[in-house]
Order: C-alpha cells, then sequence, then structure tokens
C-alpha cells in the first residue's frame, strides 16, 4: 500500500511539472511584441511636471490629442499647454514622429524640433506611457496617452 501511495505522489508531482513547463513555454510563445503598427488611431495624452528656467522648476500640465498612423508618423489635431500658469493652446495637425521596438520600447519627436519622449507601450497598444527626454528647455515631464477611437 506504501508503495503504491509512494508511486502515485511521484506521477502526481511529475505531471504537475510537465503542466508547468508546458504552460510557461505556451505564454512565451502567446508574448505579443510590439512596432510601429502597435499605435495607431487618436489617444488623449495627459502629462504633468516642470520645465526649469533658470535653475527654477516651473509647473507644466498638457492635454492633447495625437493621432498615431500606424507607419511611424504622428498628428496633433488638438493640444493645450499650462506653464507656469500661462495657457496656450498649440496650432492643430502639428507633425512628428515615432518608433517603437520589439520589446514595446520606443522614442517620439514633436515637430522638428521639438520635445522628443521614450516610449513605454502596451503590448495591446491601448496604452502609451510617456517621459519628456529633451526639448528646447530642461523638463521634468511624464505621462499617459490612452486610446480612444481607432
Amino acid at each position: 500500500m506504501n508503495r503504491n501511495c509512494n508511486r502515485a505522489v511521484v506521477i502526481c508531482v511529475i505531471a504537475l511539472a510537465a503542466c508547468g513547463t508546458a504552460q510557461a513555454t505556451n505564454n512565451g510563445q502567446n508574448q505579443r511584441r510590439c512596432s510601429d503598427t502597435t499605435l495607431r488611431g487618436l489617444y488623449v495624452f495627459g502629462a504633468t511636471g516642470y520645465n526649469i528656467v533658470a535653475d527654477a522648476a516651473q509647473p507644466k500640465a498638457i492635454l492633447e490629442f495625437i493621432r498615431f498612423d500606424g507607419r511611424g508618423a504622428i498628428v496633433s489635431p488638438a493640444a493645450t499647454v499650462s506653464l507656469n500658469g500661462v495657457i496656450t493652446r498649440s496650432p492643430p495637425n502639428g507633425p512628428g514622429s515615432y518608433t517603437v521596438a520589439s520589446d514595446c520600447t520606443g522614442s517620439l519627436v514633436f515637430g522638428p524640433p521639438g520635445p522628443t519622449f521614450d516610449l513605454f507601450v502596451t503590448p495591446s497598444g491601448s496604452e502609451v506611457h510617456m517621459i519628456q527626454t529633451g526639448g528646447a528647455v530642461p523638463a521634468v515631464l511624464q505621462g499617459v496617452a490612452e486610446r480612444v477611437s481607432d
């Protein structure tokens, strides 16, 4: 009886290990990779942070629509910026470009010349986390763009 019980335990352990290995392999195969086509459609981008002017931090907030074309180009149909309490609106359809690598990281530039951002894209493309990496003045700015339509 004890011998049969030990065999049953060993068989169960082997079966569970095989299921875990198969599941880990399957999850790796189903993992989606990113590319420029991951971003397609209209997104709303909201970000807060600061511009650094004469070593002083000036609060900054942005709300903006960004249309990604799935091929590396963007346009911004509308954008509103509050910089140290002063409101400005950008002209419609400002251009830019972006790239997305297979690991779902990328970069975006508004303009030229405009601010640059590093991108962190969800594999579904529903959200893009963005942090400003360059521009006319030093800045600390980060936010999220969320897809609102295709």
